[in-house]
């Protein structure tokens, strides 16, 4: 897809402290779905604070922090998209307070990278009609029956999410799962694997219907998208 240079972009993405082979690649990336890429350093991340962005891709690493926190103390960009770059989960999930969304991950390629940006455009260009499944990244506790483990949320929904362990999980098992968002305190909820992909170690909960606690995650999908 060739953007042609009177295209006007419709959202702003920065891009904070990346190499110039993944500026350039993820800048490229995002123009092909109309967002702008806007490169800066952690030094200018109090830009963070006074201009509107839509999205950011930031390190995981020692400036992350300080460039998040920047980012989520405005009101306009505190529900700005979050991007990881680099780093393991376990490390995406220590900036879990900031509602990391999603990680680039390293050595950055092309179709990965095209990919990703795919999946989450709709959220950054605030076309939630088409989009219900917000990508976030934090640390779920699930206890199903006599087993506790932990996994990494990969997309959350009003009528459940989708995660991913290294534990063996089965279709149909009733389990009750506990989590906690940006803005949105640590919650329970009853819930049933509803699909497990092995090979991908991916698989999904719905939340019980009759388990009222879920209305608070609900109103936290709801706000998030209206904001």
């Amino acid at each position: 897809m060739t953007l042609s240079s009177s295209r006007k972009f419709s959202a702003r993405a920065a891009l904070v402290d990346l190499h110039e082979n993944s500026r350039s690649l993820l800048s490229e990336c995002f123009r092909q779905f109309g967002i702008d890429a806007i490169p800066m350093t952690s030094d200018n991340a109090p830009r963070l604070a006074k201009e509107k962005f839509e999205a950011c891709v930031v390190r995981v690493g020692s400036h992350a922090e300080t460039v998040l926190e920047k980012a989520r103390s405005s009101r306009s960009n505190s529900r700005m998209v979050i991007y990881g770059l680099g780093g393991t989960i376990k490390d995406a999930m220590k900036l879990s307070k900031f509602g990391v969304n999603a990680v680039f991950q390293e050595p950055l390629e092309r179709p990965a990278a095209l990919k990703l940006v795919k999946a989450t455009q709709m959220l950054v260009l605030h076309e939630f009609r088409r989009y219900v499944r917000i990508p976030v990244i934090t640390d779920v506790s699930i206890v199903a029956g006599q087993a506790r483990f932990n996994a990494s949320s990969v997309e959350l929904s009003s009528g459940g999410m989708s995660l991913k362990t290294d534990e063996s999980v089965s279709t149909g098992v009733p389990v009750e799962i506990s989590f906690a968002l940006l803005t949105l305190p640590r919650i329970w909820v009853r819930g049933t694997v509803s699909w497990h992909k092995p090979a991908e170690k991916t698989f999904g909960i719905r939340f019980d219907p009759r388990d009222e606690r879920r209305l608070r995650i609900k109103e936290w999908v709801d706000s998030y998208l209206e904001s």
